[in-house]
C-alpha cells in the first residue's frame, strides 16, 4: 500500500474525531490540502498564513545562523582563547547552545497549540511557527531550557490562546514570552555575565572561591549606562561581533531581513521607516540636552544621552524589535496613517526607556508591548478622522 493510501486511511480515521486537528496539522505541514470550495465566490491568492509564517522564518535564518557563529565567537573571545569567527570551533558552541532552545521553543508551543485545537476543536493554526522562532533569537543564549519552557507555557497560554488564538491576541507573543522571563528570572536575563556562554557559570565558580579571572560579557548598552566607553567599532555594532542576544547582533542581516519582508510584502516599510524617526528624534533631543548643558557629565543618564543618536540603531534589540517584532501584522496598527504614528512612538519610547532606565538599558521590548495595547485606539480616532473629513467634502459637495 503507497504511502499516499496510508495517509488518507488514517485521514478518514481521524475524521470527526477530537484528534482530527492535530493529524491535519501534521498531514499538512508542508503543503495546503487538496481542497475547495464548492459554493459562493473566494477571492484566490497566491499567499496563505502558511506561506506568510514561512516567509519570515525564512528572513530570520540568517540571523539565527549567525548568532551560532558569534555565541561561540563572544565565549572564546572572553576567555582569552580567540578564534575565527567563521571557524568549526565558534560554531560548534553556537549550535550546541542555540540549537536546544530552539526545539523547547517550538516543542513546548507547538504542544500548547495542538493541545488547545484539540479541546477546542478548531485547526492548528500556524501563527506559532514565527513565535517559536523569534524566542529563541531575542533570549541570552545561556538561557536554562526549564525556564524558557515556562517562558513559553505563559506566553502561548496568556498571550495568545485566551485571547482567541492566532489574528485574535492583542500582545506579541514573542514579545510576552520575553517579558515573563525579565519579571520573573531578571538575574538570567540582564547583567554582564548572560550574553557569554559560560560567563554566569565562571563567576559562580569564582564566588565559590575558585582562582580564576572574571571575565565580563557586558553588552555595549550596559557600558553607555554606566557612562563607560565601548571598544567596539562602529563595524563591530554593524555587522554584529558583540555580546546581545541570540540574533539581535547583526544589524546588517536584519536590515537584509527587514528588506526581504518589504520585498515580499509582509513588513510594513511604514512601521519600519517610522520607528527609525522615531528613535532618531528621540536620540537627538537627548544629544541637544547634552550639548545645551542641562545634564552634567558623571550623571547617570549622561552616558546613554551623550551617545551619537545614530548609534541608537545599531545597538541593542532596537533593530530586530523594529523588523520582525513592530511589523506584526496581528498586533500592530492596521491603518496607513495609524501605521506611521504607531512606528513613530515606537522608535521615540524605546530610546526613551532605554536612557531612562540604566538598570535595563534597552526599551524596544516594552515599547512595543505598550504600543501593541494602543495600536486599536490609535487605528479607532484615524478612522474617525477620515469619517469626519468624508461628511465635510460631503456637507461642501451638497450645500
Amino acid at each position: 500500500m503507497s504511502l499516499k493510501s496510508n495517509l488518507h486511511n488514517l485521514k478518514e480515521k481521524y475524521k470527526g474525531t477530537k484528534m482530527a486537528p492535530a493529524f491535519n496539522a501534521l498531514h499538512t505541514f508542508l503543503y495546503l490540502p487538496n481542497e475547495t470550495t464548492h459554493n459562493g465566490t473566494h477571492i484566490k491568492v497566491a499567499d496563505d498564513l502558511k506561506r506568510t509564517m514561512n516567509t519570515v522564518i525564512m528572513a530570520m535564518v540568517p540571523c539565527l545562523i549567525f548568532g551560532m557563529f558569534n555565541a561561540g565567537y563572544q565565549h572564546y573571545a572572553a576567555f582569552g582563547t580567540p578564534v575565527d569567527f567563521l571557524s568549526w570551533d565558534a560554531f560548534y558552541i553556537g549550535l550546541i547552545k542555540i540549537l536546544p532552545l530552539v526545539v523547547v521553543s517550538y516543542g513546548v508551543g507547538l504542544a500548547i497549540e495542538f493541545l488547545f485545537a484539540v479541546i477546542k476543536g478548531h485547526e492548528v493554526e500556524e501563527g506559532y511557527l514565527v513565535t517559536g522562532m523569534l524566542v529563541p533569537l531575542i533570549v541570552p543564549v545561556d538561557t536554562p531550557l526549564w525556564m524558557l519552557a515556562v517562558a513559553v507555557a505563559f506566553g502561548v497560554v496568556i498571550g495568545k490562546e485566551v485571547f482567541g488564538g492566532t489574528g485574535m491576541n492583542i500582545l506579541n507573543p514573542a514579545l510576552t514570552i520575553r517579558a515573563f522571563l525579565f519579571f520573573a528570572y531578571p538575574t538570567w536575563m540582564s547583567g554582564d555575565k548572560v550574553w557569554v556562554h559560560g560567563a554566569v557559570e565562571r563567576s559562580k565558580e569564582i564566588a565559590n572561591g575558585a582562582n580564576l579571572d572574571a571575565i565580563s560579557g557586558e553588552t555595549i548598552l550596559g557600558s553607555l549606562a554606566q557612562g563607560q566607553e565601548t571598544s567596539y567599532s562602529v563595524a563591530d555594532m554593524f555587522f554584529g561581533f558583540i555580546p546581545g542576544s541570540v540574533g539581535e547582533t547583526s544589524t546588517l542581516l536584519i536590515l537584509l531581513g527587514g528588506l526581504f519582508l518589504i520585498f515580499t510584502k509582509i513588513g510594513s516599510w511604514r512601521i519600519m521607516v517610522s520607528s527609525v524617526v522615531g528613535a532618531l528624534v528621540m536620540g537627538l533631543i537627548f544629544n541637544g540636552v547634552v550639548s545645551a548643558g542641562w545634564i552634567s557629565e558623571g550623571s547617570k543618564f549622561f552616558g546613554l544621552m551623550s551617545t551619537e543618536f545614530w548609534y541608537h540603531l545599531l545597538i541593542g534589540g532596537f533593530a530586530f524589535g523594529t523588523v520582525f517584532m513592530a511589523t506584526d501584522p496581528v498586533t500592530a496598527s492596521q491603518t496607513n496613517k495609524g501605521k506611521w504614528i504607531y512606528g513613530f512612538l515606537i522608535g521615540f519610547i524605546s530610546i526613551l526607556i532605554r536612557v531612562f532606565n540604566p538598570a535595563y538599558p534597552e526599551g524596544v521590548m516594552l515599547a512595543i508591548l505598550l504600543m501593541n495595547v494602543f495600536a486599536p485606539t490609535i487605528d479607532h480616532y484615524v478612522v474617525q478622522g477620515n469619517v469626519k473629513q468624508r461628511m465635510k467634502r460631503l456637507k461642501v459637495k451638497t450645500a
